[in-house]
């Protein structure tokens, strides 16, 4: 189940990125068409992920309802810490045995 989490993840980025910002209720219906199914811990659990690591923003609309939106990267960040970036999600990536 390891394996599968970074295209999951991956997807559900890209699926973000495409609207810009969508709900939770339309994502999860955007990856039922696309015959992704996980689980709705796996769905929050990857949610939370993408917050932390500063791509998506994820607010409350109603009770039962999150709005997701991309993190628009502000154009004044530095090379060095686009740099450290990429070290991070390449030693991210490669932390995951079977995967390349």
């Amino acid at each position: 189940m390891v394996k599968m989490t970074i295209p999951i993840k991956n997807k559900i980025l890209e699926n973000i990125t495409e609207k810009g910002g969508l709900t939770d209720k339309e994502l999860a219906k955007i990856l039922v068409k696309n015959e992704v199914i996980i689980t709705d811990n796996e769905f929050n659990k990857i949610l939370l992920d993408l917050e932390i690591m500063g791509l998506i923003s994820v607010t409350w609309m109603t009770k039962d309802t999150k709005r997701i939106e991309i993190v628009s990267i502000n154009e004044k960040d530095d090379e060095y810490e686009k740099q450290i970036q990429e070290s991070e999600d390449k030693d991210y990536e490669a932390s995951f045995p079977g995967t390349e």
